[in-house]
């Protein structure tokens, strides 16, 4: 990383969450809901926004966006960085988070001894109970297992939660934008960085590229949003995405060269989705690539990795087709989790039938 204020995760990820803390107050959302709208659901950890901050220390996020906002003067959306006076009254209340024992979170215990947790009402600056907030746009997307294809989903969305996705994701797509080449030349630098650092499932970038380069810009500029000239420069070229894969190998758009690059390290590890035009075989629930020197690999990508029917008749299927025309057979996934275990309702209803 280049020597740069907070360097790359800090300085993305604290503008980031300065930003959702902006529309927050634009949008009348409360902190349940912009917890709702900002954990699992578009690749986030499940602390997503405020329980992060609680977690970090809001001392710490508060001196980290002042450091920015002292020491980046050129920075385009430094007032992004200007700490929201109940921030500045957290603060000094000295309700700080996890260390402090209260943020925007505090656990309680009940008159039965059990302990619960309130969140803050930033209007009334009390605590009061936690409530379910109930989204048209995320009961719509929540099914999606594709992460790519849910962000574009929640993007679309036609209610508030639609209108947050959208605002949130031009406020950020402008940020890294302008941050090339200032924090660093590259931009898979920049998702790698928010990916280990913030534990975000996909980068910045990535989710650019899920939403589509040169339509997301074009309604980033008619809401109101400035992207680097870069960014124009290369969708007038013809490249449509930061990213792509040819003949099993990820490229990244380097901006310096105004070329596709490698992406370093690709050699070392197979990545399954960068076959897909290898597929030999597929159903609704797995594939098998040919990944080449004649070995097969399978992966499915049901929820949880949970096997069903389909998986089975995968197994099944890319078994047969190796020991048929090929050398070998690799079974892998890249979900969070491999295989949380059989779907047991359809396991037991294939009991009955004595289907085995």
């Amino acid at each position: 990383a280049k020597d740069t204020p907070a360097f790359i995760a800090n300085r993305i990820g604290v503008f980031s969450m300065m930003a959702i803390m902006k529309l927050m107050g634009d949008l009348q959302l409360s902190i349940d809901e912009i917890e709702a709208l900002t954990g699992p659901v578009i690749g986030r950890p499940k602390s997503a926004t405020f329980r992060t901050a609680d977690v970090v220390g809001l001392d710490t996020l508060i001196k980290v966006a002042k450091g920015v906002a002292e020491n980046c003067p050129e920075d385009e959306a430094r007032a992004y960085f200007n700490i929201q006076g109940w921030l500045n009254g957290m603060e000094e209340k000295k309700w700080l988070g996890d260390k402090s024992g209260q943020g925007f979170f505090k656990k309680i215990k009940g008159a039965d001894g059990k302990s619960d947790i309130q969140v803050l009402n930033l209007q009334s600056m009390e605590y009061e109970a936690r409530k379910k907030p109930k989204f048209a746009t995320l009961e719509t997307a929540k099914p999606i297992e594709d992460l790519p294809t849910r962000i574009k989903a929640l993007a679309a969305g036609t209610d508030k939660a639609g209108d947050f996705y959208r605002q949130f994701h031009y406020a950020l797509f402008s940020y890294i934008s302008h941050r090339i080449p200032e924090i660093s030349d590259e931009v898979y630098r920049v998702d790698d960085a928010m990916m280990a650092g913030f534990g975000w499932e996909i980068g910045a970038f990535e989710s650019w590229d899920a939403l589509g380069v040169a339509k997301t810009t074009e309604a980033m500029k008619a809401a109101g949003y400035v992207v680097a000239p870069w960014i124009d420069e290369m969708i007038a070229s013809g490249a449509k995405t930061f990213y792509k894969v040819e003949n099993g190998k990820r490229f990244y758009y380097d901006v310096a060269t105004k070329a596709y690059k490698t992406m370093p390290g690709g050699e070392a590890f197979i990545v399954m989705k960068n076959f897909a035009n290898e597929t030999v075989w597929k159903n609704s629930a797995c594939r098998t690539y040919h990944l080449g020197d004649d070995v097969l690999g399978l992966e499915w990508y049901t929820k949880m990795g949970s096997i069903g029917g389909e998986v089975l008749e995968g197994i099944q299927k890319s078994i047969a087709l190796a020991e048929d025309k090929y050398k070998g057979l690799v079974i892998a996934n890249e979900g969070a989790n491999f295989s949380a275990g059989a779907n047991v309702a359809m396991i037991f209803m294939l009991a009955i039938e004595q289907d085995y």
